[in-house]
């Protein structure tokens, strides 16, 4: 039954209101989305539960995550690889230990405070050249046997380092290495992939480094292992290659920081996940259009999202939530990206179970 408005005079709703009485007439006018009055939305985002397959969570404040479980976080996979907390250059193998023993420390008062479930990720980022890796890979057979440790990594090739230089095939052997003791645990393996930043519309003052939102002291950056064309995109295939040497089915490969450099080559020639990093799109420019546009043309089954956040990055934990309403904005069906925030990474990290 129409209804009248009783403002000063006409308005939007009086027009919509018309609007709808002429597809009472003809149906076919629902065609039009920018016509329709009567969407059907899906107010089941609205407590659709998700799970971040990649952040540095245990690094951040209360607060921060307090905000993961505001906006309906589940479960997330905390990682405690990362060179940015080691104060000493280069980083040495009970440096790494200290991290890793410092997540497990605190794993469970994160849990008991906020609800969520947290599990963790270890590895040997190399990102910085560490002395002694084979300390690291003899202890972390007994740190994989763990209950809440769901994965391997963040590791894999990086082009260039922090302060020192580590010589590319021996970073690929790190990184085999632990993906072979991954395979010996039925355990996942989280790639850092390496991103091909978008163009900066001006450059900062000299001596701010990176970004004002970066606190990494960018000057002291080593210079790159890889020169190639796309060192970026050969770190990517590097990786794959330590994980078929090492016998790791490829469905067990998570490859966090896709962008559009690796998308194609991961999707099309192997079978590893992706991952797209949306919690600091300032500064790989990879946001939730990204996201939408892959599930377009590859479908939803080997997508996922993460954070990314840590300490040492201006992120956002609200950035899954965001992304889940910016997908269905975008066309993305309300089941696909279901599967893309929670199933993928629930059932690859076997999360929230």
């Amino acid at each position: 039954m129409s209804q009248r408005y009783p403002t000063t005079r006409p308005t939007d709703a009086d027009r919509l209101q018309e609007l709808d009485l002429d597809r009472r007439v003809d149906p076919d006018r629902r065609a039009d989305p920018d016509r329709r009055a009567d969407l059907d939305l899906p107010t089941e985002l609205l407590n659709l539960p998700w799970i971040d397959p990649h952040n540095h969570a245990h690094t951040l404040s209360w607060s921060d995550r307090e905000r993961y479980a505001l906006s309906g976080c589940r479960s997330m996979m905390m990682v405690s690889s990362g060179y940015h907390w080691t104060p000493y250059k280069p980083v040495e193998a009970s440096d790494v230990r200290f991290l890793w023993d410092d997540a497990i420390n605190r794993r469970t008062a994160i849990e008991r405070n906020h609800f969520f479930e947290a599990k963790l990720g270890l590895g040997i980022h190399t990102g910085v050249r560490i002395e002694d890796p084979d300390d690291l890979l003899a202890a972390m057979d007994d740190y994989c046997a763990l209950e809440e440790v769901v994965a391997v990594g963040e590791t894999g090739v990086t082009p260039g380092q922090h302060v020192e230089r580590w010589d590319v095939d021996e970073q690929q052997a790190v990184v085999g290495a632990q993906m072979e003791i991954a395979n010996d645990h039925d355990l996942p393996v989280l790639l850092h992939t390496p991103n091909t930043s978008t163009e900066s519309k001006r450059d900062y003052r000299d001596g701010l480094g990176v970004t004002p939102g970066y606190e990494k002291n960018a000057g002291l950056g080593a210079d790159p292992v890889l020169d190639g064309e796309n060192p970026a995109l050969e770190a990517v295939q590097r990786d794959v290659a330590a994980a078929r040497d090492a016998g790791l089915d490829e469905e067990r490969v998570v490859a966090s920081h896709a962008d559009a450099n690796n998308t194609a080559y991961l999707m099309d020639e192997t079978d590893c996940y992706l991952s797209f990093t949306i919690g600091h799109s300032w500064l790989i420019g990879v946001d939730a259009a990204d996201v939408a546009d892959a599930i377009d043309e590859y479908g939803p089954e080997r997508i996922m999202i993460d954070t990314d956040c840590a300490n040492v990055l201006r992120t956002d934990p609200y950035a899954v939530k965001r992304a889940i309403f910016e997908l269905y904005r975008y066309g993305i069906d309300v089941d696909d990206i279901r599967t893309v925030v929670y199933e993928n990474p629930r059932d690859v990290f076997g999360l929230a179970e």
